[in-house]
């Protein structure tokens, strides 16, 4: 209409439509990658990985986006013998997808700890744990049971303004699970929080 003749307001239009056209294409890949994982649940992973490689690898792709927040991930843990049987690719989109929660939401300071355990009572085998602890605001206890279920997002309008679609620990959740995993999901108010995956380890 009459904003058509008025670039500042054109301007602001424009502005709005890119917002909205990039979220959107933010939830459309990301129920495209809920829809292929549930595809996929009930077929086993059949490659030999080291585990920390594929985090080595996260890490580096998502160091813009860490210093565009001017924040620090640390990786703390062994680089060898963290062997899996897993999809690569699946595995590297559950740690950009925490990851970027964490920076994000989380705070300056994210550490990346991977370790080797000799066994795990609920897998019955021997695993690698890998956890994304951040030193943000934290969530209130009461979200956790909720935080994996489509669409749940503790803070809405704070969820949209970053760019979150409700969707990534949707997609975590599932790829955990078929890999046959476990996903831990601890928080405190005011001191950050903590999310762990335990994957069944390959010795050689």
């Amino acid at each position: 209409g009459s904003a058509a003749n008025d670039p500042a307001a054109t301007a602001r239009f424009l502005g709005i439509m890119q917002q909205e056209a990039t979220r959107m294409n933010a939830l459309l890949n990301d129920l495209l990658s809920l829809s292929r994982v549930e595809a996929q649940e009930r077929l086993r992973p059949r490659d030999r990985i080291n585990l920390a490689d594929v985090i080595a690898e996260s890490i580096a792709l998502l160091d813009p986006l860490a210093k565009e927040a001017n924040a620090t991930v640390q990786l703390d843990g062994p680089m060898e013998n963290t062997f899996v049987i897993a999809d690569a690719a699946q595995i590297s989109q559950v740690m950009i997808n925490l990851l970027e929660n964490g920076l994000k939401y989380g705070g300056r300071e994210i550490l990346v700890q991977v370790k080797r355990l000799e066994d795990d009572p609920v897998l019955r085998s021997g695993v690698v744990r890998v956890t994304i602890k951040d030193n943000g605001c934290g969530i209130d206890p009461l979200h956790i049971p909720r935080l994996t279920e489509r669409f749940y997002r503790v803070d809405d309008h704070r969820s949209r303004d970053k760019g979150g679609t409700g969707l990534g620990l949707a997609i975590v959740k599932h790829i955990i699970g078929r890999h046959r995993g476990r996903l831990k999901i601890s928080s405190e108010l005011g001191k950050g929080s903590s999310f762990s995956f335990l994957l069944p380890r390959v010795d050689e």
